[in-house]
């Protein structure tokens, strides 16, 4: 059973998701994603959910623990960015500019392990 705070954040969930699900294949996520709800809606939009079980669920669905393990490199990508201020704290006034730096960025961190010197 949802609390009234968790039913408000699934709620929240669904329009976010929809503007994403034609453009993914799976939807890697941690443990607080495993709600009836969300993983209801991730099955109607046809992607697969990589979300493990929370340990209280009577009936753990399985996940892909391959799949699972990109979520880390994903969420160390992320840390990584956040060492430019400027991506932390959002100073950019557009989405443009925003995307702008954090692909700058990127293209940095990317380019040690394509080029050497």
């Amino acid at each position: 059973m949802l609390t009234p705070g968790q039913a408000h954040d699934v709620q929240g969930f669904a329009p976010l998701f929809r503007m994403i699900s034609d453009r993914i294949g799976a939807f890697l996520a941690d443990r607080g994603y495993d709600a009836d709800a969300i993983r209801k809606e991730i099955e109607a939009a046809g992607v697969e959910a990589v979300i493990p079980a929370k340990v209280n669920r009577r009936n753990p669905a399985p996940h892909d623990r391959t799949k699972y393990k990109w979520r880390n490199l994903i969420e160390r990508l992320f840390n990584k960015l956040k060492n430019w201020r400027r991506v932390a704290t959002r100073y950019d006034k557009t989405k443009e500019s925003y995307l702008g730096f954090v692909a700058l960025a990127s293209v940095k961190l990317w380019i040690p392990f394509v080029h050497e010197t």
